[in-house]
């Protein structure tokens, strides 16, 4: 088993903790984390924005002139797209789906690949216990600034018991928290460093030790 250094709030070095390899040691595989990331963000994505075709323009639907003998162009319809004030041809349209789907396995396999690339980044900081004298934001941050990650974007994984960090942490910048119910591999990757807890990090191998077994075929 793999071994990550613990760290106390204050930054201090106060051991090691054992992790399975087939969770935070798992050699890359760039194509299904790279899938399942364009899922999570595709899946996030709103269709919003609407433009109306010929159809759904307000206007009458007289022909504006005779087909012949005016000398103009042949039209039928001032809702016609050539037209200014007409409908818009090929225009982005509400009922879009962007969803992609990807299974539960091919999700947890994701997550585990994507703690493997921020072990080996050293950019994964497990923290002995989130206590603070008070569940207030200012020790967080500054328990941030100790670990030395409070210029970076982080992402905080919480345990059910730790839920009453994330209001504490909601008003720092560039600072997301996120239980173990919610986190993915969209988060862990989009953010510059990983904060977890020993406890947090024996309930995600829980987790995820089903679905990811073997690392040697990953």
């Amino acid at each position: 088993m793999a071994q990550l250094n613990v760290h106390a709030i204050d930054g201090t070095k106060v051991g090691t903790v054992d992790v399975a390899d087939a969770i935070f040691a798992l050699p890359s595989n760039p194509t299904l984390l790279h899938q399942v990331v364009v899922a999570y963000a595709a899946n996030r994505r709103q269709s919003t924005a609407h433009t109306k075709d010929r159809g759904e323009r307000s206007g009458s639907g007289r022909k504006p002139w005779k087909q012949k003998g005016t000398g103009n162009a042949r039209t039928g319809s001032i809702r016609n797209p050539i037209w200014r004030g007409g409908g818009v041809v090929f225009g982005p349209r509400s009922e879009r789906n962007f969803t992609k789907r990807t299974t539960l396995k091919m999700r947890r396999k994701a997550m585990a690949l994507a703690l493997s690339e921020k072990v080996r980044a050293d950019q994964m900081v497990i923290v002995d216990a989130l206590a603070f004298p008070e569940m207030k934001t200012r020790h967080v941050a500054q328990a941030l600034n100790a670990l030395q990650a409070a210029d970076k974007s982080c992402v905080i994984v919480l345990s059910e018991k730790e839920r009453d960090v994330a209001r504490a942490a909601r008003n720092i910048p560039r600072v997301k928290s996120r239980s173990l119910a919610t986190i993915n591999a969209y988060d862990i990757i989009n953010h510059a460093c990983v904060i977890m807890s020993k406890d947090a990090v024996k309930e995600l191998e829980e987790r995820l030790r089903v679905t990811v077994k073997n690392p040697v075929t990953a």
